[in-house]
């Protein structure tokens, strides 16, 4: 059980995790393993009092861990909660206007809880009041009144509300009049080293999160890149492995259809590039959409978190992706697996990045000549542009597509190599993100701070194009464009 002195004080930087959504860890159905939704429902042992909702049986949740609780009845309570996590709980029915919540706070910031149904961004049901009760294992009980009380099952969703930016508020229970919710009919256990279940086939789905892949269709891509027949390298060519495709804005939306599949307006508003993307997005569905990647091919989709100055949005000047290898040996490295989606940086990451700290936006084509105010933000002399290049991981565990924090299938080299966890050698993906801007006051991301960018990519490259880039290009380190031709200079 975790104490009072393990966790944020008040006047501490909050304890964050990477993780911005995990599914319910107790019971999972897959629904299209392919697209990376579950639902998760509580266990039959891990359901309450008539018309209580534990808080730990959440469906889907964004910024939340959980942790052994001293309030009474023992159990986990969900704590690391700041401004702007939700938690949704699906299959709800709300018995009676008069709701509870079972909290603890060791913030004297505050704030609320509100209920919305639907979504983050939907009606606002009712909302709790959240003050300071002396400790983060200090249990109280607040009271709200629902504004109506809809009928059948909903989903609910409980959205963190407050002025400052830690974490504020842990809880461990809501209650909803005489309303319930139906508990789980199966279990399923994390994954292990053996080799996924490949799509369609039968077995249990897997863990939470975790999205395998088809290994049959990777195969069948793996055939066809290895029938490639190399060309030679003429001499004078840069000797680096290296492609790129250049994309321009499709369009900006409060959609993340890898953090948020399915759920509309739930994210910070994000800039996409390539092809048009909204909540319900899936690899499938690009693969079928025009581009405006320059690449042929590339029907992949790329995104960042607005960037802002004075709260209006930034232009973009350029973006391009560079794909190379960053490998002592590049000719190990082979196209992505289909459905591959992935994110790099952390939206939760909100500390100060002066100059030299890693992580940090630069000029490009021009000196930096200060900073701003907050020591943040480069200024940059004119002629010049704000800069932000955001370097993904290159090493795959070679089974799945995807993971609860859309990160953990992905990994690092080690002495030059994949190996251990991650020994599949994949292309590796450089974001180079070119703003109208010369830097200074006034800027921020949709996700705040300067050191939460981060960056997501879905993979939808047509297999005949990608193939022989990685295997000419990459492969025989050679620097190409955007088609396996070579470049000197």
């Amino acid at each position: 059980m975790r104490t009072d002195s393990g966790r944020v004080g008040p006047d501490r930087p909050a304890r964050r995790r990477a993780t911005r959504v995990l599914l319910g860890a107790a019971v999972v159905v897959a629904l299209g393993a392919t697209g990376g939704i579950y639902l998760a429902n509580a266990s039959a042992d891990e359901v309450g009092a008539a018309g209580r909702i534990e808080a730990e049986n959440f469906s889907a949740q964004s910024g939340a861990q959980t942790e052994n609780t001293a309030d009474t009845g023992g159990g986990k309570n969900v704590g690391w909660l700041a401004s702007g996590d939700w938690l949704r709980y699906d299959n709800v029915t709300i018995g009676g206007a008069d709701l509870s919540a079972r909290i603890a706070a060791n913030n004297k910031a505050g704030g609320s809880i509100e209920l919305h149904l639907g979504s983050p961004a939907g009606e606002l049901l009712a909302t709790f009041p959240v003050a300071y009760t002396g400790g983060w294992q200090k249990w109280t009980t607040v009271t709200a009144k629902a504004a109506r009380v809809p009928s059948g099952p909903q989903s609910l969703v409980a959205v963190m509300k407050s002025a400052q930016g830690s974490d504020f508020v842990n809880v461990n229970w809501f209650a909803l009049g005489a309303g319930t919710r139906p508990p789980a009919t199966a279990t399923v256990a994390p994954p292990t080293s053996a080799a996924p279940t490949a799509t369609g086939t039968t077995g249990a789905p897997p863990a939470a999160g975790w999205v395998d892949v088809d290994q049959a269709a990777w195969q069948r891509e793996l055939d066809a890149f290895h029938a490639i027949q190399p060309v030679p390298v003429p001499a004078g060519t840069t000797r680096v492995a290296e492609f790129h495709t250049d994309c321009a804005v499709s369009n900006e939306a409060k959609d993340d259809p890898i953090v948020f599949p399915g759920l509309p307006g739930a994210s910070h508003m994000h800039t996409f590039f390539g092809p048009t993307v909204d909540a319900a997005t899936k690899p499938a569905d690009i693969a079928a959409r025009s581009t405006n990647c320059n690449a042929k091919g590339d029907n992949s989709a790329y995104w960042v978190p607005q960037l802002t100055l004075n709260g209006q949005p930034v232009k973009i000047k350029s973006f391009r992706v560079y794909y190379g290898s960053r490998l002592a040996d590049p000719s190990v490295v082979v196209p992505f697996p289909p459905g591959l989606v992935m994110v790099q940086g952390d939206a939760k990451r909100q500390v100060a990045t002066p100059k030299g700290a890693s992580g940090q936006f630069w000029c490009a084509g021009s000196a930096e000549t200060g900073r701003s105010a907050d020591g943040n933000w480069p200024v940059c002399a004119p002629g010049g542009n704000l800069i932000f290049q955001l370097t993904f991981q290159d090493c795959w565990d070679g089974k799945h597509i995807d993971s609860p924090d859309h990160k953990s299938h992905m990994g690092g080299m080690q002495n030059g190599k994949c190996q251990g966890d991650y020994p599949v050698a994949v292309p590796n993906l450089s974001f180079m993100v070119n703003y109208e801007s010369l830097g200074g006051d006034g800027l921020a991301l949709s996700s705040g701070m300067a050191s939460s960018m981060h960056g997501d990519f879905m993979n939808a490259w047509k297999p005949e194009n990608l193939g022989p880039l990685v295997r000419i290009c990459l492969d025989q380190k050679a620097k190409c464009g955007t088609t396996p031709s070579f470049t000197g200079g």
